[in-house]
């Protein structure tokens, strides 16, 4: 029977079709989430309710990427401009009279929620360029680049003064993906590399005392090795005394004996690396690339400018997470504080990441219409 003739029925959808969900996506999400309770329980020290806070996070999460699925990328593209005021209003409001915690001011205080407007940012800010390129022809001028990087370095700039500079780098790597898959020429790309380097000695002064002592740190881990440098040295000892298959679920002692600072959150991997070994460090990349290339698949197959670029810095910023904090606990890079996605004991920053796979979702499952 021919589809124009009466009583033709489309192919029945799926389930997931229906609620606009990706399989090999959520998939992937799934089993990182199912490591994540597994490593944080022994990180944790067993603690049932630390797992079940998680859990609640999580749910919530994933019940937001579910949310945001929904949501035809024609919408995104309207609220962009939105999103990205109102999270540029929220970072002032810090400034003004966010929260203070721990030498930091980078929460506001609704009463009803606490939250980090810079976690918004990594979302507004790619979404914000998509727009604004993707209306445009590619690749874009040299005005329109200067225009681009005026819109990446406000936000950058007013998170880098909560500080949170680990935050800043993730959304300025954001800002700099849209831009580098948009096409942008490579004399642009070069002068902006040098004026870069040329401007790094100016930025040590700006630079907070706790900051320089960490790139110092960096460098040198062993000249403090029980004050500025104890982070770095445990950890690398614990993933070094894993070995090629690990010391075995729940039994790596520089978690158990309080080693491992911050073993739950930004050290995670430290913990993990101890127990499963090379074997299990190598599985874990296996996954996170395996949730990256179904990102960039998607970027691919998008329809037009706006989603190519908007999915394609998604995907990339989740694979910057996972670069700079597994360099930062292997001592490959300074201290920054950034998580490890769906493995670290969540916040703001986990249903920041689970609102980013509901936009590739989205995108990849929505009527292919050019927006």
């Amino acid at each position: 029977m021919s589809i124009l003739e009466p009583g033709y029925n489309k192919p029945a959808r799926s389930p997931a079709q229906r609620l606009h969900l990706d399989l090999p996506l959520l998939t992937g999400l799934l089993l990182l989430s199912i490591v994540g309770f597994i490593v944080l329980y022994s990180a944790g020290g067993q603690d049932a309710g630390l797992l079940l806070r998680h859990a609640i996070r999580l749910a919530l999460g994933f019940g937001l990427m579910l949310m945001v699925a929904q949501v035809p990328p024609q919408r995104l593209q309207e609220i962009a401009p939105w999103a990205y005021g109102a999270a540029l209003l929220m970072l002032v409001g810090v400034l003004l009279f966010g929260d203070q915690s721990k030498g930091a001011q980078r929460w506001l205080d609704l009463g009803v929620i606490r939250f980090q407007p810079a976690e918004l940012m990594k979302l507004a800010l790619p979404l914000m360029l998509a727009r604004y390129l993707g209306k445009r022809r590619l690749p874009p001028s040299a005005k329109r680049v200067l225009v681009c990087s005026v819109m990446i370095l406000i936000p950058v700039a007013l998170i880098a003064k909560q500080p949170d500079l680990g935050t800043a780098l993730l959304v300025i790597g954001a800002g700099l993906f849209v831009l580098l898959l948009s096409g942008i020429r490579w004399w642009i790309i070069g002068g902006s590399a040098l004026l870069a380097a040329a401007a790094a000695p100016l930025l040590w002064h700006f630079l907070h005392d706790y900051q320089r002592k960490r790139l110092l740190i960096f460098l040198n881990p062993e000249s403090d090795p029980l004050g500025a440098g104890y982070h770095i040295t445990q950890s690398t000892i614990a993933i070094g005394s894993g070995g090629f298959s690990g010391k075995g679920w729940l039994n790596g002692t520089q978690s158990y004996l309080d080693f491992i600072p911050e073993r739950t959150t930004d050290f995670v991997f430290a913990v993990y690396s101890e127990e499963f070994g090379l074997i299990g460090v190598l599985l874990l990349l296996a996954l996170f690339i395996a949730v990256t290339a179904r990102g960039l698949y998607i970027a691919l197959r998008a329809p037009d400018h706006f989603t190519r670029l908007l999915a394609g810095s998604l995907t990339l910023s989740f694979s910057l997470y996972i670069f700079v904090n597994i360099s930062m606990v292997s001592g490959l890079m300074p201290v920054v504080g950034v998580p490890l996605p769906l493995i670290s004991y969540g916040g703001t920053a986990l249903v920041t990441l689970m609102t980013s796979f509901g936009m590739l979702m989205a995108i990849h499952t929505h009527p292919k219409k050019a927006v």
